[in-house]
């Protein structure tokens, strides 16, 4: 059975300080998760450029990189399904995310996509999976696993036909590169989520889950925004995708809705959406 998690950046505006966080975690094991996903930059101080990147994007941050994660997490009774950490760490001082992975008792370490890459230059991606390879074989030599984690920018072509995401895919060794693999953001991409998921087979460890629609009500124009959605209330076929990742034996589900929240609350769509993550995960 997948532990059941949800993303630490979906919670950023709920944890701003230790008894806030501690009550957050508290009401995730009450709706039924079992895990929690943390990022690198949200458990220590945040450098400045992503906290005006994040918020250039619409998304406030809190101040959780202030708090004792090591004591939260071990208050809380949650597992600690990965951690985000950013390539250049990575490749810079292997040694101190390999002991952040053991500090927070997990395996994981996930990367996202790049900022400001282009993923329609083939050189430039191809050049990435020689990166990622050298920094998932710089993991495995202290037992941690690295994994990549998609949005919608590897979907972007390379030549006709073949995509980043392709390249990654194909030019990665499974050795050292597997796959956290988010379904909302293919699909935004006009991309067969769940063909892609049975591409990925058991090079999928981990699987983020959101849904899509829109929340409107009244009148509309012909044409909606979508955005993302809690489970079940927009239009994915999640069902299949969590059989399909259960199949393949992912070690852990995790939920993570953007800022569409239901009620303007994360908590309250962590609320709702567990009801399809327990009854189906």
């Amino acid at each position: 059975m997948p532990v059941r998690a949800v993303q630490q950046f979906q919670l950023r505006t709920v944890m701003g300080t230790e008894k806030k966080a501690a009550e957050t975690m508290q009401l995730m094991k009450a709706a039924g998760y079992n895990g929690i996903e943390l990022n690198g930059f949200m458990i220590k101080k945040m450098p400045m450029i992503v906290r005006v990147l994040t918020r250039m994007a619409g998304m406030p941050m809190g101040k959780s990189g202030n708090l004792d994660w090591k004591k939260l997490i071990a208050q809380s009774g949650l597992e600690v399904v990965s951690i985000h950490e950013d390539l250049g760490s990575i490749l810079r001082v292997p040694e101190e995310i390999i002991e952040e992975t053991k500090t927070f008792h997990t395996k994981y370490i996930v990367i996202t996509g790049m900022h400001q890459f282009d993923y329609s230059d083939k050189n430039a991606v191809l050049e990435l999976t020689e990166k990622l390879n050298k920094a998932g074989k710089l993991l495995k030599e202290g037992g941690v696993s690295l994994l990549y984690h998609n949005h919608n920018c590897e979907f972007r072509k390379v030549e006709p036909g073949k995509t980043a995401y392709d390249l990654i895919l194909e030019r990665t060794d499974p050795e050292y590169v597997n796959f956290e693999f988010d379904s909302y953001w293919p699909t935004e991409a006009g991309v067969d989520a769940l063909e892609m998921m049975e591409r990925l087979g058991e090079r999928m460890k981990l699987y983020h889950i959101n849904d899509r629609g829109t929340r409107v009500k009244g009148k509309t124009e012909s044409i909606l925004k979508s955005d993302s959605m809690e489970l079940g209330y927009g239009n994915m076929n999640l069902k299949a995708m969590v059989e399909t990742a259960k199949k393949y034996g992912v070690e852990a589900v995790i939920l993570e809705s953007h800022k569409n929240w239901i009620e303007k609350s994360p908590v309250k769509s962590f609320q709702v959406s567990a009801e399809f993550m327990n009854k189906y995960v």
